[in-house]
């Protein structure tokens, strides 16, 4: 975790949640973390058990130059990454880990910028599963939210169970995922949330199952 923006909405929830797997929705004031609202969001599992935005920050839809609000998460993302962003959120939603994503956004006319993603899960009850995250980025050029990203690829990923690792850890870094499969990965239990991980021969594969 690099984006002061991303520590201080980690540090906030976790003061929230204070000691529980997630703090609840109701207590999320947003006056207390006003400086950060442009690049936050607010995401709800639909009656597809599909991630959608409920609330976007403004710099936020300046990135994608639309208002976010209703729009598929995970379509934000190339096809390739789409199905793994989505498995991503269903452990967000369902084991409430923690999400720690760096990707690169494409524009319409080519450019790219690199972020970092944050997701944190709410306790909304079975019924109104929810997470807060903030999408943030060190470097600003001259045409983000001119210029609006069109597409994006996946660089790193880590899933954290707050509970289990400290979140500053530095001896276990992200997880790269190269352009065509994933290639390299933590042992199992850093990434529990998307379920066991087998190795065959050049691929990883997921052990699970569709889910209703």
């Amino acid at each position: 975790m690099k984006e002061k923006g991303s520590i201080a909405l980690f540090q906030y929830w976790n003061q929230l949640r204070d000691g529980r797997l997630a703090p609840k929705r109701s207590e999320v004031e947003p006056a207390d973390i006003k400086s950060l609202l442009a690049d936050t969001y607010i995401l709800e599992r639909d009656t597809r058990g599909e991630a959608v935005f409920r609330l976007a920050g403004t710099r936020l839809c300046a990135y994608y130059g639309r208002e976010l609000k209703g729009f598929s998460f995970p379509s934000l993302w190339r096809e390739k990454d789409q199905r793994l962003v989505s498995r991503l959120m269903q452990g967000v939603f369902e084991q409430k880990s923690v999400l720690l994503m760096t990707f690169e956004g494409f524009s319409r006319n080519g450019r790219s910028n690199k972020f970092e993603l944050l997701a944190l899960p709410l306790d909304g009850g079975a019924e109104n599963q929810r997470c807060l995250g903030i999408i943030s980025t060190a470097d600003k050029p001259f045409w983000l939210g001119a210029d609006p990203l069109a597409d994006a690829l996946i660089d790193t990923i880590r899933v954290i169970d707050p509970e289990k690792e400290p979140m500053f850890l530095k001896n276990r870094p992200a997880i790269d995922v190269p352009s065509l499969v994933p290639a390299e990965f933590d042992p199992p239990e850093t990434i529990s949330a998307l379920g066991r991980v087998r190795r065959i021969r050049h691929l990883v594969v997921f052990d699970g199952g569709r889910h209703e």
